[in-house]
């Protein structure tokens, strides 16, 4: 698809991920055995033929540097266009506050990025949206309407917090747009916007010269009796990680075979960066059920509906309930865990116990030792 350019905000610290963005973006935690949140993005992009993506970077972004290297798992290392991290914060005597304020800054910021788009449209999609979709599709219905911004949204989805809902009239027009509402009305907003390059630079140098920094408030509800926007509306699974809850959550939903199949089919399959580990070993004696287990890991004991990640070590004797064990932890001889989410490298002792619960799984920080 080209004309299409893509556009993906990762710079936001979520403070209900508490110990998994404390050494990283939410967008690159690990997710579903061998994934990174913003792989499910940027493979939607890829699918739709997009050759150049911009991601516009703040906060702790090594992490996420190390992962998308020069893009070439997306097919995006090319010698003019693909892949590009944009840190906007570059410019010290432009930007002296910590963070932005909303997607409007973070555009101002990267304006000169933007005013060399090849393309003629652009798609701007936030980075911790677990999702499969057809943008070729939202772009078609984006030149059929007519529209100057196309919204994606969804009717399956329930979070008000942080949260903004469309009405749709019977042409999917919006006309109404509610931010926080107290409870869910109409169709969730899912963060994915097309519109033309054109209008983006329009609306960017509007806002700044106003004093205005975010796209749902000055925009969407600000600009929307002026615009013509459109809903597409999505039927499939969505979901944000924004806290804790929602990535157990989420990542539990991956044990569903319905659910694994929706999200990375061969239509359009969602890329991630080889590891290239060895082969996993489970030992005859060991048992292993209704889990999700990456290369490389060495399963002695028992695990139960987990998620584990490449090179984790399950010692004989251990116990891993319930959980999720990111890449290298270790869970030593006769040990349990169970409701636990562990990051990298974690150690947990021989004949420890830990225990979570379904709705406050415990979260271990990186490097932990137990």
């Amino acid at each position: 698809m080209n004309g299409l350019h893509g556009i993906i905000f990762s710079y936001e610290k979520e403070p209900g991920l508490r110990e998994l963005v404390e050494h990283r973006m939410p967008a690159s935690i690990p997710f579903g055995g061998r994934y990174r949140v913003i792989d499910f993005m940027l493979s939607n992009m890829q699918n739709a033929g997009i050759t150049d993506v911009g991601v516009i970077l703040h906060g702790n972004y090594q992490s996420l540097l190390d992962h998308l290297g020069n893009g070439k798992t997306w097919d995006m290392s090319r010698k003019y266009g693909g892949l590009r991290m944009l840190p906007p914060f570059a410019d010290n005597r432009t930007y002296q506050s910590t963070e932005f304020r909303g997607k409007m800054e973070a555009l101002a910021g990267v304006r000169s990025y933007l005013r060399e788009i090849r393309q003629d449209y652009v798609v701007l999609a936030d980075s911790d949206l677990i999702i499969n979709i057809d943008l070729d599709a939202v772009y078609e219905k984006h030149i059929e309407t007519g529209a100057d911004i196309t919204c994606v949204c969804t009717a399956n989805f329930k979070q008000t917090e942080n949260a903004t809902f469309f009405q749709l009239d019977r042409d999917d027009r919006v006309i109404k747009t509610l931010r926080n509402p107290a409870k869910p009305e109409g169709y969730h907003c899912l963060e994915i916007y097309i519109m033309s390059k054109e209008l983006l630079l329009k609306l960017v140098d509007e806002c700044a010269a106003e004093q205005k920094y975010t796209f749902r408030t000055d925009v969407l509800h600000g600009m929307g009796d002026q615009l013509n926007i459109r809903g597409y509306v999505f039927d499939g699974l969505a979901a944000q990680i924004r806290t804790i809850k929602e990535y157990y959550d989420r990542s539990m939903d991956m044990l569903d075979p319905k659910v694994y199949r929706e999200l990375s089919t061969a239509r359009r399959p969602i890329r991630a960066k080889e590891d290239d580990e060895t082969p996993t070993y489970i030992a005859p004696e060991s048992k292993c059920v209704n889990s999700l287990v990456a290369d490389g890991c060495i399963i002695e004991g028992t695990v139960e509906n987990s998620v584990i990640f490449p090179g984790v070590k399950i010692a004989k004797g251990a116990v891993v309930k319930n959980s999720i064990l990111f890449k290298n932890a270790s869970v030593e001889e006769n040990a349990a865990v169970s409701y636990v989410i562990a990051d990298k490298n974690v150690q947990i002792r021989r004949g420890s116990h830990l225990t979570g619960h379904e709705n406050y799984p415990m979260a271990i920080s990186k490097n932990a030792v137990i």
